[in-house]
């Protein structure tokens, strides 16, 4: 079985840095992979070059067996959705809002998104921009499964939310993946890491410290918390 991403030898330079040094390593299917990593250790482009927003300046990047770089990069993009740090909400309701990844969106689905989010059905002509951080956060998640995507990547998404906020994105990304979408997740939060991963992908200064099912990182003694410091 292809894994769901293969990054071979891959390298990405941005501004006259490398970013990502020779990065090889397999993302698994049908697993909550996290990647994990101080700020600068190259996590969100190695999350992006998952969607085709970055491109590397060498090696190649496999998703389910085939070349990223041969696919179309917005039918790619539908099948692998992605939701950042901040919650981006366009003007008008949030029906509409949902209404901008599928314009033929029926009611009836946007209510069952909005169920699949966890966010009240009275919310659907809500403007956008009044929801709470942790609505918004939701609603764009709801937005980026109206297309249906196979995979959903994650880039700290509960990064500034109170704590309810986040355990209920939390439980829902958790609950995606038992119902068969993976999903790549972002963090340098430390106690999320051990919440949320079954895989786990750990940089360091754009380089591979660990990349393995999480249980064998708790094991390994040198895996602790100085990945999330940019200390030598």
């Amino acid at each position: 079985m292809n894994p769901l991403f293969e990054f071979q030898d891959v390298t990405v330079r941005l501004n006259d840095a490398d970013v990502l040094h020779h990065v090889s390593l397999a993302i698994p299917e049908s697993k909550l992979t996290v990647i994990a990593g101080a700020s600068g250790s190259g996590k969100s482009t190695l999350l992006r070059c998952c969607n085709r927003l970055e491109v590397p300046s060498s090696g190649s990047i496999k998703y389910l067996g085939e070349e990223v770089s041969s696919v179309d990069p917005l039918m790619h993009r539908r099948s692998v959705a992605m939701v950042f740090q901040h919650p981006v909400t366009f003007p008008g309701s949030v029906f509409q809002n949902l209404r901008a990844a599928v314009p033929d969106l029926t009611q009836k689905r946007a209510l069952q998104l909005c169920s699949r989010v966890a966010l009240k059905a009275d919310l659907l002509e809500r403007e956008a921009d009044s929801l709470s951080g942790g609505e918004a956060q939701r609603m764009v998640i709801a937005r980026a499964l109206a297309t249906k995507p196979k995979v959903l990547l994650a880039d700290e998404p509960t990064s500034g939310l109170d704590g309810d906020s986040t355990r209920r994105i939390e439980e829902l990304v958790v609950s995606l993946v038992s119902d068969g979408t993976p999903v790549v997740w972002v963090t340098h939060d430390l106690q999320q890491i051990w919440r949320l991963a079954q895989h786990l992908v750990v940089l360091k200064g754009g380089r591979v410290l660990f990349s393995g099912p999480a249980d064998d990182a708790r094991a390994a003694p040198a895996i602790d918390e100085s990945w999330l410091t940019n200390e030598p």
